[in-house]
């Protein structure tokens, strides 16, 4: 990859829980894991089911140095990890990152927690690679590497979780999911981290005609997220976040009435890359 060229792959979109069957092949069943890559640097965000695909290609291109960031640690989002093939190699050098349970729960206890018995055969010293634990909290501004900085902001989510804004060689993502709006109301730190965002991906877990039974669960809709990304003058926005039961068909229909209000709408799917 040269030096110009800025990409994104989305290789888990479904939250929740992961799914299969003829109802999902298009937009996939994985669930959240999203790599951005620029310059030979690979940053993974989110350890869903999709991570163990992600490590895969990572292990083919040679990769050695691989930064994972945490939006939290529900089931969905960390259930990949004890798959992820590089945290196993010793030639590996894997950072860890995490702020959502800052003063609560460090980032090395947290995968302590979940990669251990009985919910998983073995504990983290099992694993071989290179592994730093970086903490943060909500509002800090991270540099992982130079050139890189990122913005964070806590989401409305029940357990706490972070957005993230990244601005890396003139571009900037904003990854605000598994985040609750209010109703009638904008939310001001998802306009913040969405500021003139070359892309943003937002949760659009349920519809508007869904909310009122699902009040409280922490996800949003397609319909705020273009109100957000459209106040917040963003260029695109990934609809993201997937509920389990959304079929293709549905998918598909929501990027049709998406699109009608905000042309750069898009439906995100398993394996989908953008060029920035």
């Amino acid at each position: 990859m040269n030096n110009d060229s800025f990409e994104l792959k989305f290789w888990g979109v479904r939250g929740s829980i992961p799914v299969s069957g003829p109802e999902f092949e298009r937009y996939g069943g994985n669930t959240s894991c999203i790599e951005l890559r620029h310059d030979g640097r690979h940053i993974l965000f989110d350890a869903g089911t999709g991570l163990r695909e992600a490590a895969a290609y990572l292990a083919k291109e040679g990769v050695r140095d691989i930064d994972l960031f945490f939006t939290h640690s529900h089931y969905d989002h960390i259930i990949g990890l004890p798959f992820f093939n590089a945290i196993y190699d010793p030639r590996v050098s894997v950072d860890l990152w995490s702020g959502h349970l800052a003063g609560k729960t460090t980032t090395r206890q947290l995968i302590g927690q979940f990669m251990r018995p009985p919910w998983f055969p073995v504990e983290p010293d099992i694993c071989r690679a290179e592994m730093s634990f970086r903490d943060f909290a909500a509002g800090d501004t991270l540099k992982p590497h130079p050139g890189i900085v990122m913005h964070t902001a806590r989401l409305n989510h029940p357990g706490g979780c972070i957005g993230y804004r990244i601005e890396w060689s003139g571009r900037v993502i904003a990854m605000v999911y598994d985040t609750e709006h209010m109703a009638g109301k904008l939310d001001e730190a998802a306009l913040a981290l969405m500021a003139d965002a070359d892309l943003v991906i937002y949760d659009a877990t349920y519809l508007e005609a869904e909310m009122p039974k699902y009040l409280g669960f922490g996800h949003s809709t397609w319909q705020e997220g273009i109100k957000l990304a459209k106040k917040a003058g963003a260029k695109r926005l990934a609809l993201f976040h997937h509920a389990p039961g959304r079929t293709d068909r549905e998918l598909d229909d929501m990027q049709r009435d998406a699109q009608q209000s905000f042309p750069g709408a898009f439906v995100a799917f398993d394996g989908q890359s953008l060029q920035l």
